[in-house]
């Protein structure tokens, strides 16, 4: 959520800001409703205080056996207009929450501007595209050959969008997923973490996935809803809390399934493993200060490269413009993977740094460190951090590809050897 007291300051720069995502401008009725709920609530506060002393006049006039007749008449008025005033103030304030709550995060300055995907940044090109002596094959064709991937049986159990993997394909998913938890958490210092799969609605209100993608989750009939990322629980686990500086920063990794209704991809990718109502991914999160997030973003992008360079996948870096950028992101970096089948390279990885546009929403703070000049700094909003580390299935699926032979068999990379038991390739099982 965005600042109030900033609008008020310099209603301009969020103007500008929502200009540059293509929104209209709302500085003004927000300035207006904040204007009018002001009003109001200084109207309640001087009908509460001459109610305050209206109960000392009619204390002691009672004490002196005085007529309180025209008291009473007055207090009645008052605790009328008490009470409507209390409702206009309720009613200004849900007005202003709920439309504060509805912008996005602001841009930062260093985002490229632009409508839409295409004009995304390119900043790097990483790692040589295959060559082949045959037309290679898409993962669905080469998973339904080796008779390993099975999409009709899934839709059988649970509709379209889902995927059944048997054998080594159902072990590799497997041991992608413990392979970049291992990298995560030995080399980059990320804390592992088992988390719920459902959360409260106030959990992922608190990170901006709701009202926002309410249509593109799913909830059940207890009111809790499937988390589409496990960014949602990562972040949330500081949510109404207050942090020493010293434990800053924070970080967090968990391997778990997602799950999303896909409600705007209707027709894209409807083949196939890239749009899936569950998938697996591995979760990066940071809770940081502001003066080291943009340190650690750099730092999150770097582990999720790794990922990819270890596994010899050929990606490329992507700088999101302001048209792309996702609702709680001031700024964002994607990874995409090339795609052999596709001939093209496809989002692996969203890495985005949020500025204390959640942690407002969540009332997550710190406490800076004591100083001679400052010996009771004022509390602070952290800053927060996600990133894929990666979307395995998504990685899956390159592997495939990327690692295809003719005989339609599939090569295991070098790093995840250890993890498949020796398995060196995917043929079709005897």
């Amino acid at each position: 959520m965005l600042d109030l007291k900033q609008i008020r300051a310099q209603p301009e720069i969020l103007d500008y800001a929502l200009q540059r995502r293509g929104k209209p401008p709302v500085a003004k009725e927000i300035l207006d409703l904040d204007t009018r709920h002001r009003a109001s609530l200084t109207e309640l506060q001087n009908c509460q205080t001459n109610r305050n002393a209206l109960a000392k006049k009619f204390g002691e006039a009672k004490h002196n056996g005085a007529d309180t007749t025209a008291l009473s008449a007055e207090s009645d008025r008052l605790k009328a207009e008490i009470g409507r005033w209390e409702k206009e103030v309720e009613t200004y304030d849900r007005d202003l929450q709920a439309l504060l709550s509805s912008l996005p995060n602001l841009p930062a300055a260093d985002v490229p501007d632009g409508q839409d995907e295409s004009q995304n940044k390119v900043i790097r090109t990483v790692g040589d595209i295959p060559v082949f002596d045959f037309t290679p094959k898409s993962h669905f064709d080469l998973g339904e050959s080796l008779e390993l991937m099975d999409f009709e049986r899934a839709t059988k159990l649970s509709g379209s969008r889902f995927v059944v993997m048997y054998g080594d394909l159902a072990r590799l998913e497997r041991a992608l997923a413990a392979f970049m938890i291992d990298v995560h958490t030995r080399e980059f210092g990320y804390k592992e973490v088992y988390l719920p799969l459902m959360v409260l609605e106030k959990t992922a209100w608190g990170t901006g996935h709701l009202p926002k993608t309410r249509e593109d989750m799913f909830q059940t009939t207890q009111g809790l809803w499937l988390i589409p990322t496990a960014e949602v629980a990562l972040t949330s686990l500081i949510s109404e809390e207050t942090l020493p500086e010293q434990s800053l920063p924070l970080r967090f990794t968990a391997y778990t399934p997602c799950f999303r209704a896909e409600a705007g991809a209707a027709g894209k990718d409807t083949r196939g493993m890239i749009r899936q109502h569950q998938f697996g991914k591995v979760e990066l999160v940071s809770i940081t200060t502001p003066q080291q997030s943009t340190a650690e973003h750099e730092r999150m992008l770097s582990a999720a490269e790794t990922i990819l360079q270890r596994l010899k996948l050929p990606y490329q870096v992507m700088d999101l413009c302001t048209g792309d950028l996702g609702f709680h992101a001031e700024k964002t970096y994607d990874l995409n993977v090339w795609l052999p089948s596709q001939n093209t390279y496809r989002e692996i990885s969203s890495c985005s740094r949020c500025s204390d546009f959640q942690a407002r929403r969540m009332n997550s703070r710190y406490r800076p460190q004591a100083t001679a000049a400052e010996p009771k700094p004022a509390l602070q909003f952290v800053h927060t951090l996600n990133g894929s580390g990666l979307a395995v299935g998504r990685t899956l699926i390159a592997i495939m590809e990327n690692y295809q032979q003719s005989d339609g068999s599939i090569l295991i990379p070098e790093v995840l050897k250890a993890y498949m038991g020796g398995v060196e390739v995917i043929g079709k099982e005897v």
